[in-house]
């Protein structure tokens, strides 16, 4: 069993170091996975179950949530959605990377979550014409969904990581639809909290194990904490973040995401926990029945963390809007351009909505180089 001392709590822009004793399966070098089975078709399943289960079923089993026909911008905002700006910093950072790794012949772009293949089209789109970086980039989006039928042809598309990835790898808005379990606080220590994913009831359930319980201690610890108190247990977003991490051979790996540090995590700051549902532009009550979305918040420093010792050798962490100053698309030089780049802007680094999303990038191979900085 892997060390449940504390660790020490690192702030946006900090370098995050990995216990050296975590779990094996988080190491570069084991053989690679597909994308961890949030990504898997089963049949819906019948209550009371915990709450991974429902939620693997509702949102990618047969029929679920995420094979619906209009796709995850029929029911939310992504900041892929929100604006045009969003893919042309992630170009921005793909142009980095190659002048970092020296023009490369073969330079990947990998988009994990890539839903309908929003991002890779933008992209491929503002990079046309665009010399020799266009001419040596290789797209690619991994998805449980069908590839979207009106896809650029030279943009790849599988269920599954790709393997010695040289380049760029990004997770937007993944991370927090990997299906975890939520544990409460009890008399006796914490334990399961069961759902019927028909109604969306919850129920009490039994005691956690002890992988659950070595997480929760190091990152999310209910030890003294008044009852009642909620957790997502984040083990199996550890061992997603790993598998990107791990993927690459060379390159940068990036998540964006809404999430939480331990500091208040273990304050109470997320005491009755984050589970929510969306549908049709409206959060909503989480029924995992395939009706919404459901989704919780990131323990980003635990993913930071596992993608380490997966191989990551520098780590920065920032908000989306600290993140988007140091990579925004030139101004346009006419008045009404600029009014429509303010605009598109605006959302994307707003404090109280996509702006305050965490930006974790993590680099494999380089010698600590990164292509952005943390706040000072």
């Amino acid at each position: 069993m892997w060390s449940v001392a504390q660790p020490t709590v690192p702030g946006a822009g900090a370098l995050v170091r990995a216990p050296d004793d975590l779990p094996r399966r988080y190491r570069r070098g084991v053989a690679r996975r597909p994308v961890p089975r949030p990504l898997t078709r089963r049949a819906h399943v019948s209550g009371p179950v915990v709450w991974s289960e429902a939620t693997r079923s509702a949102l990618y089993g047969h029929g679920g949530f995420y094979h619906r026909p209009q796709g995850p911008a029929g029911h939310f905002r992504t900041s892929v959605h929100a604006s045009p700006l969003f893919a042309s910093a992630v170009a921005a950072l793909l142009a980095r990377l190659d002048d970092a790794m020296g023009h490369p012949d073969r330079l990947d772009l990998v988009d994990v979550g890539a839903g309908r293949g929003e991002l890779l089209g933008q992209v491929l789109d503002g990079l046309r014409g665009g010399g020799s970086l266009a001419a040596r980039v290789r797209l690619a989006g991994v998805d449980l969904a069908q590839r979207p039928p009106d896809l650029d042809q030279t943009v790849g598309w599988s269920a599954d990581l790709p393997e010695h990835v040289v380049g760029l790898v990004v997770a937007n808005e993944w991370l927090d639809n990997v299906p975890v379990d939520v544990v409460e606080a009890g008399p006796d220590g914490p334990r399961r909290v069961m759902v019927d994913p028909a109604s969306g009831e919850e129920s009490p359930g039994g005691p956690i194990g002890l992988r659950d319980a070595a997480w929760l201690s190091q990152w999310w610890p209910l030890d003294g904490v008044p009852l009642g108190w909620r957790a997502e247990v984040g083990f199996p977003r550890d061992l997603a973040w790993a598998a990107a991490v791990r993927c690459l051979d060379r390159g940068v790996a990036l998540a964006v995401d809404y999430g939480h540090l331990l500091a208040d995590r273990a304050t109470g700051g997320y005491a009755g926990g984050t589970m929510a549902g969306y549908r049709d532009g409206r959060r909503v009550r989480p029924v995992p029945d395939g009706s919404c979305d459901i989704t919780a918040h990131v323990a980003v420093d635990s993913c930071a963390a596992a993608g380490v010792s997966a191989g990551a050798d520098s780590t920065v962490m920032l908000t989306q809007r600290e993140a988007l100053a140091q990579v925004q698309a030139p101004v346009p030089a006419g008045a009404r351009d600029q009014l429509l780049h303010r605009s598109q802007l605006s959302e994307l680094v707003d404090p109280d909505g996509l702006g305050s999303f965490t930006w974790l990038v993590q680099s494999v191979g380089l010698g600590g180089w990164q292509p952005l900085t943390g706040p000072t």
